[in-house]
């Protein structure tokens, strides 16, 4: 067990059959290495529970123990309430709704034992290309995402969860995936400052603990070309003095392409630590990763009042955070206030004038943004039946029953896959569908499951649902409307 270790958050992987038992070696180690935290990809929320729970008995230092839960607890855990993507929170200009979201996302971590939601996202949404932000944002104007920022701060904070702002200094201009590699922005100086930087800023005032670098390279800000994750300009000069930011910077996952061109990710490791980040997420090669730190510590490399100084920092928000406990618990008015919500986002772009008329036959695309990647439908599927709407999969829209035909198109943004436009598989096979559909004398409705901006790819005379995401929330929001809409 070393102090290098603790500025190391390792990951923890669920398997869908195996659940956690294949990460337990893994586990074993990165408790006996010393690491600071985890940070957790799925489960259920009772076996998330009982892990957390056994971490934190565990270990001589208390844990931060974090996930991505942007979209609601349920983002990452079966079992606990999903939420509309931030984008569609924002397009209601409803500053309660972003409370009351991030503190249902509290409460609900809190019971299951993780105190960190990497959450908020403060990137602004200015390039419509851009493969990583998109939905993910609560805007394009700077003051407005800004106000969220700090609503969703102060009310996930003062449930006892750690808040993150991300992705500093701003990953909204960015055409680039940096799962693959560097991006980089040329935006000038006074833009940055005035505008992707402002939401950050907003974040510090509201007292956010921790916040995510950018794997992305800023020539204005630091003319070497190096990401900001590596950036001692970036990180200390402009966030740690010029911002005034004292609380925990963490380096967004250490194995990704665009810290580790040249170089592996122990030595990427180092470096963001020697730029100014605190704590390095998720290594690959997490016992290779505490060695190269080690060594940097050895060797002077990474001198120990540095090293000291990102160990209190670290120590002091694993003991800040609150212990997991039942006391404030979501109420059902909670869960069903964030099935509420879902269906307050929902965008009906045209509607069938004559209504839904049954049978419903389930059409499908089974393409992501891309083509090629199947999305699963059966959150819609399902909810349509318990609403008792007499539902059919169909494969074609031009059988010989009288009902409503349903296509759904799925356009989320998928992480890694570097783009965040609508492949022309997607909309042609989708156009066909309703092409067939109306020949055959049927009526036909098109479910979007992405962003509204997008959905004009489907001509201008479809009626057309727009439900923002994927999620599974969603997809029920959009068949409680359905059911709605029955003529």
């Amino acid at each position: 067990m070393s102090d290098a270790a603790a500025l190391c958050i390792a990951a923890i992987r669920w398997d869908a059959a195996r659940g956690f038992g294949d990460a337990r070696p893994h586990i074993d180690a990165a408790l006996k290495l010393g690491v600071g935290g985890f940070t957790l990809y799925g489960g259920t929320a009772d076996a998330v529970r009982a892990l957390t729970r056994d971490l934190q008995q565990r270990t001589r230092t208390p844990l931060l123990i974090g996930a991505d839960m942007e979209r609601g607890a349920g983002q990452q855990f079966d079992g606990s309430t999903g939420l509309p993507p931030a984008a569609a929170i924002a397009a209601l200009r409803d500053r309660d709704a972003v409370r009351r979201a991030a503190r249902h996302t509290a409460r609900e971590a809190r019971t299951m034992g993780v105190n960190w939601n990497y959450a908020p996202v403060g990137d602004l949404d200015v390039e419509p290309g851009n493969p990583v932000v998109n939905t993910r944002s609560f805007g394009a104007r700077p003051s407005e995402v800004s106000d969220y920022v700090a609503e969703w701060i102060d009310a996930c904070q003062s449930e006892g969860v750690l808040a993150c702002a991300k992705h500093f200094p701003g990953h909204g201009r960015t055409t680039d995936d940096s799962h693959f590699t560097l991006p980089v922005v040329g935006t000038p100086h006074s833009v940055l400052m005035q505008d992707d930087l402002l939401p950050f800023k907003s974040a510090i005032d509201a007292g956010v603990g921790s916040i995510m670098t950018a794997h992305v390279a800023y020539t204005a800000l630091d003319p070497s070309g190096v990401p900001a994750t590596l950036s001692r300009e970036i990180l200390t000069w402009v966030l740690r003095q010029r911002c005034e930011y004292e609380n925990l910077i963490v380096a967004d996952s250490i194995n990704m392409a665009a810290v580790t061109q040249g170089i592996d990710e122990g030595e990427a490791a180092v470096r963001a630590i020697l730029a100014g980040c605190d704590l390095v997420l998720a290594p690959g090669d997490l016992p290779k990763t505490v060695h190269a730190l080690e060594d940097a510590v050895a060797t002077g490399r990474i001198e120990r009042d540095r090293l000291r100084l990102s160990l209190r920092r670290r120590l002091k928000w694993a003991q800040w955070v609150s212990p997991p406990n039942d006391y404030r618990r979501p109420s059902g008015t909670d869960v069903l206030w964030c099935a509420g919500l879902a269906d307050r986002v929902l965008q009906v772009v045209r509607s069938l004038p004559k209504g839904i008329r049954a049978p419903v036959e389930l059409c499908s695309f089974d393409g992501d943004v891309h083509g090629d990647l199947r999305t699963p439908r059966a959150p819609l599927l399902n909810m349509l039946r318990q609403l008792s709407v007499d539902t059919r999969v169909a494969e074609r829209g031009d059988g010989p029953s009288r009902g409503t035909v349903v296509i759904t198109a799925f356009g989320e943004p998928v992480q890694g896959r570097g783009s965040m436009e609508v492949a022309p598989a997607v909309r042609e096979g989708v156009m066909q569908l309703y092409a067939d559909a109306r020949a055959a004398g049927r009526e036909a409705l098109i479910i979007w499951f992405g962003h509204p901006r997008l959905a004009g790819v489907f001509g201008d005379d479809a009626p057309l649902l727009c439900a923002w995401s994927g999620d599974a929330c969603m997809q029920a929001a959009g068949a409680r409307w359905l059911a709605e809409q029955r003529g």
